[in-house]
């Protein structure tokens, strides 16, 4: 049985709430023999064989510094997680096949070449444990994009079927109805009359034109409803003419997650599409760090020419918004912490931004040890919270985080990315911690002047 043909009920009141722990794990998509996966494989990488991927295999000089900035290395001290190991075989692949040298490297067999075996080893390196952070990137002395060579490594895993059981199906549920958790338009727009009608906030569907084009992730739609709501109530307040459109809002792209290029670019589209079809001058994504890097990163390779609209994280949108005097907040007198994902922070360059909403609430902002483009990642990211096979390993990563956030002493902790509130979530509720991550967004909203 393959991992399509294969049952995945949701859990709704997990806090992890992604796809139940499969019975059988099927980690190999499809039946295809070892001969035609390696072969699938092998056109992926030479594919992905470009200057910057040459320039960075040709450039590690070994020296260790990148594990030193994992988390997973630090969490097991296993040599494994170095983060540069687990590009071996897309390294070997080069090596052999497309460098300087590869003649060589063939002629006296000093790089083997790669075996499905090898690939099958490596599916946990390169997904179970990668979050793709940007952590081990910022500190290599030369410069290499490690993270982002996981990511291309990721694409030949996904040619050749091998990509993990919870990942492939959520991946593939986006691809074929639009969500990975079953967000569909019509639930969507059944979500949205509920929450307007509760909370008597208004919330413009399909509008044919407007200024602004709100998005959401399927894990604030189906259990983060608040953010919508604070979406809506921040955007109303803005005076912008906003709307969400069925027919693109899902900001999450777990075809990026996954490795697949064509999923990647169809779930992206779909927002650029409606953005488009709205005559949209601005995107606002929601509170997603994937996402951002999708879109705000990608989007453009994905259309194949500058994108016509600007593209905000939500975060930037709401610093935008006090320094115009669109909004304006009520002072909160409380000691925050402040958890920066990886992908907004770190890989996207959008530190300041909830630090300025954080500096308009009045709070007294308590940094942890590594804060901004430094921050520890939840351990959840990459796609590796869905993966049920790599908990243990996800919650000894989840421990650094967790101390830190102890060791701030803040009454109350926000972040600005629904998917690292669910590692939060499922964090507190396998180690019994006290603490509750909230959102930056949510925290604003409610703070809103009249």
């Amino acid at each position: 049985m393959t991992g399509a043909e294969q049952s995945h009920p949701l859990d709704l009141e997990s806090p992890r709430f992604s796809i139940e722990k499969p019975a059988a794990r099927y980690d190999k998509q499809g039946e295809r023999a070892d001969a035609q996966r390696l072969a699938a494989a092998s056109r992926a990488f030479a594919r992905d064989f470009g200057r910057a991927a040459a320039a960075y295999m040709e450039s590690c000089i070994h020296c260790g510094n990148c594990a030193e900035a994992c988390h997973f290395y630090l969490a097991t001290g296993d040599p494994k997680y170095t983060p540069i190991w687990k590009l071996e075989p897309f390294k070997q692949a080069y090596k052999r096949e497309a460098g300087p040298f590869a003649w060589i490297y063939r002629v006296l067999n000093l790089k083997r070449a790669v075996t499905v075996a090898e690939l099958e080893e490596w599916q946990e390196l390169l997904y179970d444990s990668c979050t793709m952070c940007g952590r081990c990137t910022q500190i290599c002395p030369m410069g290499i994009d490690i993270a982002s060579l996981v990511g291309l490594a990721r694409h030949a895993m996904f040619e050749a079927g091998l990509v993990p059981h919870e990942l492939w199906a959520v991946a593939e549920r986006a691809e074929r109805e639009g969500s990975p958790l079953g967000a569909t338009p019509k639930v969507l727009k059944e979500r949205l009359e509920w929450l307007a009608d509760d909370y008597e906030v208004d919330i413009p569907v399909d509008r044919p034109e407007a200024e602004v084009l709100a998005t959401f992730s399927s894990i604030e739609i189906m259990k983060y409803p608040a953010s919508l709501v604070a979406t809506a109530r921040v955007l109303n307040r803005s005076g912008y003419a906003w709307t969400v459109s069925t027919a693109g809002y899902e900001a999450t792209n777990f075809g990026m997650l996954s490795g697949n290029l064509a999923w990647q670019r169809d779930m992206s589209m779909k927002l650029i599409e409606a953005a488009i079809a709205c005559k949209a001058k601005l995107l606002v994504l929601p509170e997603c760090g994937h996402a951002y890097t999708a879109l705000r990163w990608q989007g453009a390779n994905m259309l194949g020419r500058p994108l016509p609209f600007r593209v905000l994280h939500i975060s930037e949108f709401l610093a935008e918004a006090l320094a115009a005097g669109r909004i304006a907040l009520r002072r909160l007198e409380k000691s925050v912490v402040f958890h920066d994902p990886c992908q907004v922070s770190r890989r996207g360059g959008a530190t300041a931004a909830p630090r300025e909403a954080l500096a308009a609430l009045g709070v007294e902002l308590r940094e942890t040890r590594d804060a901004g483009g430094r921050s520890f990642c939840c351990g959840g990211g990459g796609g590796v919270v869905t993966i049920h096979r790599a908990d243990e390993l996800r919650y000894g990563a989840f421990r650094i985080k967790m101390a830190q956030i102890d060791a701030s002493g803040a009454e109350l902790a926000v972040t600005s990315c629904s998917n690292c509130r669910q590692s939060f979530d499922d964090g507190r509720a396998h180690f019994g911690w006290e603490r509750q991550m909230g959102s930056l967004l949510e925290l604003v909203a409610e703070q809103l002047a009249d």
